[in-house]
């Protein structure tokens, strides 16, 4: 099967179920086309053109411009929680088909229409994504799957429609895929050597898991 992008989704500002209340963009929509770019490397610039970021200081930036999640991983948690997940609740960007999205390494380079992502690590669970999904101790239970989800880079702007296909372009010869740079970042000290004896990840991703 060919990897190919199930939805494209963008967020609007919303009131999140969280204490603070404040505007968060995680309730994305599908639509048919999105347009990505480098937003720079100040958080609170996404880099998906129309969508929102409600906390500047934890989310957007270049190293999460993007955020893809595999559809068989919403079914998977679908049929954990007992009821259906629709593209976007995560708050991915991008939802993909056939693409093992845990399963990439992180400073993967893919291809997807005229743009060009580099996987650049995993999403750090948080409050707004376990209000947004209302089930009990979320955050908890999501870390212990520690399928994440990937955040990824705009190295080459362009434009991403439903049903463009995937295709790798560079996969790095490290090893360090999502999964394993998400149990480092949690504190797992295997992981962590692991991360440390690579050659894997930003500057900044490396100074947030070794430090």
């Amino acid at each position: 099967m060919t990897a190919r992008i199930h939805s494209v989704n963008i967020g609007s500002p919303t009131v999140s179920n969280t204490r603070s209340r404040q505007p968060t963009g995680i309730v994305k929509a599908p639509t048919d086309r999105i347009d990505v770019r480098a937003p720079g490397p100040v958080k609170g610039h996404s880099g998906v053109v129309g969508d929102f970021i409600g906390s500047a200081k934890h989310h957007g930036g270049d190293g999460q411009a993007v955020y893809a999640v595999a559809r068989e991983e919403l079914d998977w948690w679908g049929a954990e929680l007992g009821r259906e997940l629709p593209d976007g609740m995560f708050g991915e960007n991008l939802t993909t088909a056939g693409r093992d999205v845990d399963g990439a390494l992180v400073d993967e380079v893919w291809r997807i229409g005229t743009a060009v992502l580099q996987v650049t690590g995993p999403r750090i669970p948080c409050s707004t994504f376990a209000g947004r999904m209302q089930e009990k101790q979320w955050v908890k239970r999501f870390a212990a799957r520690g399928h994440t989800g990937a955040y990824l880079a705009v190295l080459q702007a362009g434009s991403i429609s439903v049903g463009d296909a995937v295709e790798i372009l560079e996969r790095p010869r490290h090893g360090i895929t999502v999964p394993v740079s998400f149990r480092a970042a949690m504190g797992d000290s295997d992981a962590k050597e692991r991360f440390r004896a690579s050659a894997a990840g930003s500057p900044g991703l490396r100074d947030y898991i070794l430090a």
